[in-house]
C-alpha cells in the first residue's frame, strides 16, 4: 500500500474557496474515489435536511455534554456561514453531487458522530467547561478584534497550527476527542480503503485542520511491510 495514491484537499466548511477547489480537484484529478469527512448519519442529514431532533432520548444517547456541544457547534457554524454566504458543509455536499454526476465512488471515512459525542461527554473536564463559558462571554461582550484570517478562505497552514495549538492547550481533552481520536479513525478508514483498492486514486476531502496529522499517520503505517487494522467504519455510498 502506498499513501501516495491519496490526493489531499484541505477545506473550510463555510468557504466559497473550498467549493471552487473541490470542483477543480474532482474535474482535474479524476479520482476513482472521493473520501469525505462524514459518517453515515451526517451524510444522510446533509442530503435530506431535517429539523434537529431535540428529544431527551438523543440527549441520553449522546451524553448531555456532547449533545449540548453539538447544538452549540451547529449554531456557531450556521452563524459563521451566514457571514460568508456559504452554509456549513457545503463543500462536502458539492463533492457528493459532483461525484455522483461523474460516477465516482464516495467513501465516508469519519468516525461515527455518536461515538464522538459520547466520548466528548465522558472526557470534558470542569476546567474545560469553565474555560468554554469564559470564552463564550468574552466573545459576546468584548470589543471586536481583527480576525487572524479571512473566514471566507481556507486558513494558511501556519494559522491552522497556531489555532490548533491554542485549542490543545486550553481544551486538551476536547482536542483529544475531536481532533486526535478522529484523525486516527479517519486514517484507519483510509488505510482500509486503500488496502482494498491499491491501484485506485483517492481524493480525500477533509477540514484543513485534519490534513497534517492524517498524512503523518498514513506515512508511518505505509512504511511497514503490512498493515493491521480493526473493524473499519468506512462506508461506500
Amino acid at each position: 500500500m502506498d499513501y501516495k495514491n491519496f490526493i489531499f484537499l484541505g477545506t473550510s466548511h463555510i468557504s466559497k474557496q473550498s467549493l471552487e477547489e473541490v470542483e477543480s480537484s474532482i474535474l482535474t484529478e479524476k479520482p476513482d474515489f472521493v473520501a469525505l469527512e462524514l459518517d453515515e448519519a451526517r451524510f444522510h442529514a446533509m442530503m435530506q435536511p431535517q429539523k434537529p431532533d431535540l428529544s431527551i432520548r438523543n440527549a441520553i444517547r449522546f451524553g448531555i455534554k456532547g449533545y449540548v456541544f453539538a447544538l452549540l457547534g451547529a449554531w456557531a457554524e450556521k452563524k459563521l456561514g451566514e457571514l460568508t454566504g456559504v452554509p456549513p458543509g457545503s463543500e462536502m455536499k458539492h463533492a457528493i453531487l459532483l461525484a455522483k454526476q461523474h460516477n465516482i465512488k464516495i467513501a465516508l471515512v469519519d468516525q461515527h458522530i455518536e461515538t464522538t459525542l459520547r466520548r466528548f461527554s465522558k472526557s470534558i473536564t470542569w476546567k474545560e467547561k469553565f474555560n468554554f463559558a469564559m470564552d463564550m462571554l468574552k466573545a459576546v461582550f468584548s470589543k471586536k478584534r481583527k480576525a487572524e484570517f479571512d473566514i471566507r478562505k481556507v486558513p494558511e497552514e501556519a494559522i491552522i497550527k497556531k489555532l490548533l495549538s491554542q485549542v490543545k492547550k486550553r481544551y486538551p481533552n476536547v482536542y483529544k476527542v475531536l481532533i486526535t481520536e478522529r484523525n486516527k479513525a479517519i486514517s484507519q478508514n483510509l488505510i482500509n480503503l486503500s488496502s482494498k483498492n491499491p491501484d485506485k486514486r483517492i481524493l480525500v476531502v477533509l477540514g484543513a485542520g485534519h490534513i497534517s496529522d492524517v498524512v503523518k499517520i498514513l506515512k508511518k503505517h505505509c512504511d511497514k511491510q503490512y498493515v493491521k487494522f480493526n473493524k473499519s467504519g468506512v462506508l461506500i455510498v
